[in-house]
């Protein structure tokens, strides 16, 4: 058995030898990925994580702002509050300015107590819609609604848990042309709220959070390897930053690939680009042969160093010892 040296110096040795001698394959297109990482700063990040799933989505940008996680016997109730605390910290929200959406597994008197007296965030959240609740919103008087459109109206009141609990607000719509044959549902609001707004602009944007784990969710979101926590914080966070990078890059690049899952840009652009890295002087140099939309990749990754230091973010590559890297596609 031969032994490699595996010192700081051998190590860069070998790394600069491998890049002098000009490396070819198939799986070059994953180099694209490093200007975003430079942009997110994510060796600062892994710098400061090292030295020391309950997701939370910004519903305007698609993007998640925290998550936490646990075993199966941590409730979403108990969950909830620990994470609202996590994202009042990284937002700092201005008192019942920011809405927090959830749906019907949310429906605790003690969330919504905890949400209302601790947090900054209102909270809707659609309440269970059995035959009971059926019955009782069938009760409401046709009147009270207002009619906003042909076969929509809402309607607004008080709602509490019990008869000592506070006040909450019940948000009500109705679909169907006449009220004897219309459906009914509930949603209920820890704060007043134009129920019109928030029934048809606000609350279908909860969906997000599914569109994000059915886009992503090949980064690892599908599955739970171990029950360690400290494990999975670890492949969780590292998932995370993926996914920025993937997003970064898909954002810059807009259409198509803007549109692709993750699954689909790994398989159709960062797996399928043929290529070669070679070094000169202080910059990697990777030249592709086959890139797609060769003009659009060209125009954001030729001349990398000029284009990050044009938006203030230093060329070199800390992680691989510094340095710089530029692009050519062929």
């Amino acid at each position: 058995m031969r032994l490699e040296p595996c010192d700081d110096r051998s190590l860069e040795r070998g790394v600069r030898q491998l890049l002098a001698d000009k490396v070819s394959g198939s799986l070059v297109g994953l180099w694209l990925l490093v200007p975003e990482h430079l942009r997110l700063g994510t060796w600062d990040l892994l710098e400061a994580w090292t030295g020391q799933l309950f997701f939370c989505l910004d519903a305007e940008t698609h993007q998640p702002l925290a998550f936490t996680i646990g075993t199966s016997a941590l409730t979403v109730a108990q969950a909830t509050p620990h994470l609202l605390q996590r994202a009042a910290d990284i937002l700092h929200p201005p008192k019942g300015q920011a809405l927090a959406l959830a749906d019907t597994q949310h429906y605790t008197a003690a969330l919504f107590d905890h949400v209302a007296t601790h947090t900054p965030f209102d909270l809707l959240v659609p309440m269970p819609n059995g035959p009971r609740q059926q019955a009782r919103l069938r009760a409401i008087p046709p009147d009270h609604f207002t009619r906003h459109w042909a076969g929509f109206a809402t309607t607004s009141r008080p709602f509490s848990f019990s008869p000592r609990s506070p006040l909450y607000h019940q948000l009500i719509q109705r679909c169907g042309e006449s009220p004897d044959h219309s459906l009914y549902k509930a949603f209920l609001c820890t704060a007043p709220r134009d129920e019109l707004h928030c029934l048809t602009a606000d609350f279908p944007q909860r969906w997000h959070i599914e569109e994000f784990f059915n886009a992503d969710q090949s980064l690892g979101w599908n599955r739970a390897g171990t029950l360690n926590l400290h494990i999975r914080y670890g492949v969780a966070s590292l998932a995370l930053l993926a996914q920025t990078v993937l997003h970064q890059t898909r954002q810059r690049l807009g259409e198509p690939f803007r549109s692709w899952n993750a699954q689909h840009f790994a398989n159709h652009l960062l797996a399928a680009l043929d290529g070669d890295i070679r070094v000169a002087d202080d910059t990697i140099l990777v030249t592709f042969d086959n890139a797609p939309n060769a003009d659009l990749l060209r125009h954001h990754y030729q001349g990398l160093p000029g284009i990050l230091r044009a938006e203030a973010i230093a060329p070199r590559i800390p992680w691989l010892y510094n340095f710089q890297l530029d692009f050519r596609f062929k």
